[in-house]
């Protein structure tokens, strides 16, 4: 993202606990202040089994979210683990409580996408387990959206009601960040999008972007890394936007149809190299 260098903006990269401030320009996501700010508005609380696939990324707490693709692979934003060693880090799902019950499961590595960079392009990460999950009713990975020969950059019609969601802070001092919240955001023509962003952010073609004209609801109910689902499908990682829930600024999400093919072949191959059985040689 290019910050305009006679603006003042707030450019927020939507981690858990944090809202961040971008004054002047060429302030890369390593630089922004991962510690303070409560601005994650709207949803309402839900529960695990109707949303499975959802991951609290955690270290000493939980920190971003995520999503099950795999018994054995998590998709997250890049930007949540550019500076995390894998051995410090572990997943927690199955419970709609981020501190009780479930289960944790260490990270064996982390693997960002090629093309990656501070300024939220292609911002995703995968995340190899150290075991498989145990699937359940609560654990359950969820469908990648993916290109076709129609869409081949998976776009769905602007105005598609999406789910994103989350254990982000909130607004109201009665409403828990302790348990699993979600709402419904509506698809933003990506055009429109990138012309509102003009001069605080580019909105790339890896992106996509859901929020209402007058805000309230962002995906920012959804921690940095979790999932916007369209139809059954994951179809985006929560990413930036400005701010949270403003008015005429939607949230901007990884496009999850452009990173499909290396999701797809990393895993593929991670598979195969387990499954190969040892020969030896005589």
């Amino acid at each position: 993202m290019n910050l305009c260098c006679t603006t003042l903006s707030s450019v927020t990269v939507l981690v858990s606990f944090t809202i961040v401030s971008a004054v002047g320009c060429s302030r890369s996501a390593e630089n922004y202040d991962h510690t303070n700010g409560e601005r994650i508005v709207g949803g309402v609380p839900v529960d695990i089994r109707d949303y499975p696939y959802q991951v609290s990324l955690r270290r000493e707490r939980h920190f971003c979210g995520g999503s099950i693709i795999d018994s054995q692979w998590i998709l997250t934003a890049a930007h949540c683990t550019r500076t995390i060693n894998a051995r410090n880090l572990w997943i927690h799902v199955g419970s709609s409580h981020v501190n009780d019950g479930g289960e944790s499961v260490r990270v064996r590595r982390i693997l960002h996408h090629p093309k990656q960079n501070s300024w939220s392009d292609y911002d995703f990460s995968l995340l190899h387990l150290d075991q498989p999950l145990n699937l359940s009713e609560s654990v359950q990975p969820i469908p990648l959206r993916k290109p076709s020969a129609s869409e081949p950059t998976g776009e769905l019609s602007d105005g598609t009601l999406c789910k994103v969601s989350g254990w982000g802070n909130t607004h109201n001092p009665d409403e828990s960040a302790l348990v699993l919240r979600a709402a419904t955001v509506p698809l933003t023509n990506h055009q429109r999008c990138s012309e509102v962003y003009e001069g605080i952010g580019s909105v790339t073609e890896s992106m996509i972007c859901a929020g209402y004209d007058e805000g309230g609801k962002d995906s920012c109910q959804g921690d940095s890394g979790g999932p916007l689902v369209c139809d059954g499908q994951l179809t985006g990682v929560v990413s930036w936007g400005k701010g949270c829930a403003e008015p005429g600024y939607p949230g901007v999400y990884a496009k999850v149809s452009t990173a499909y093919d290396w999701i797809e072949q990393t895993v593929h191959t991670a598979l195969a190299s387990t499954e190969r059985p040892n020969v030896e040689a005589f």
